[in-house]
């Protein structure tokens, strides 16, 4: 791989605002660049809270709202992706892995995380394992529920 390809130069280039980064890569290192990761790894910085709050809240802005509307402009991304960076040096970006979808929830957990939205997880699973669906169905009766 490509030593401009490496994610530490790419925050770098993103963080000192090079503009012309991805103008300077070759066709094949093109091919190989995602800008998809400018959203993982420049949302987050090591620094104080303040920077931190910036750094997401500026991804946010200049980011995440029409990323895919433009994705198939990479230059364009990249050129929003450069605009999130305050220009106060080189942070340390650390890797964010993204949340876990929920797959493979149970109907009754599922139904359990509805009738209690602000259990956390842990509780709801507690919970699924003590209800039977007999007492589930019971309670969606009782609450005029009526299910598909």
């Amino acid at each position: 791989m490509s030593d401009k390809l490496n994610i530490g130069n790419e925050m770098r280039q993103l963080d000192v605002k090079n503009r012309d980064f991805y103008d300077e890569l070759d066709s094949d290192e093109r091919k190989k660049f995602s800008t998809f990761l400018m959203l993982r790894w420049g949302s987050a910085v090591e620094g104080s809270q303040e920077l931190q709050e910036y750094y997401v809240q500026s991804c946010n802005h200049y980011l995440n709202k029409n990323f895919f509307d433009i994705g198939r402009h990479p230059k364009l991304q990249w050129l929003c992706a450069t605009a999130m960076s305050p220009g106060m040096g080189t942070p340390r970006h650390p890797w964010i892995a993204p949340k876990k979808k929920e797959a493979g929830l149970s109907a009754k957990r599922r139904a359990l995380m509805e009738i209690y939205p602000t259990y956390k997880d842990d509780e709801i699973d507690v919970m699924a394992q003590m209800i039977t669906q007999k007492e589930l169905d019971a309670y969606h009766r009782a609450a005029g529920n009526v299910k598909k």
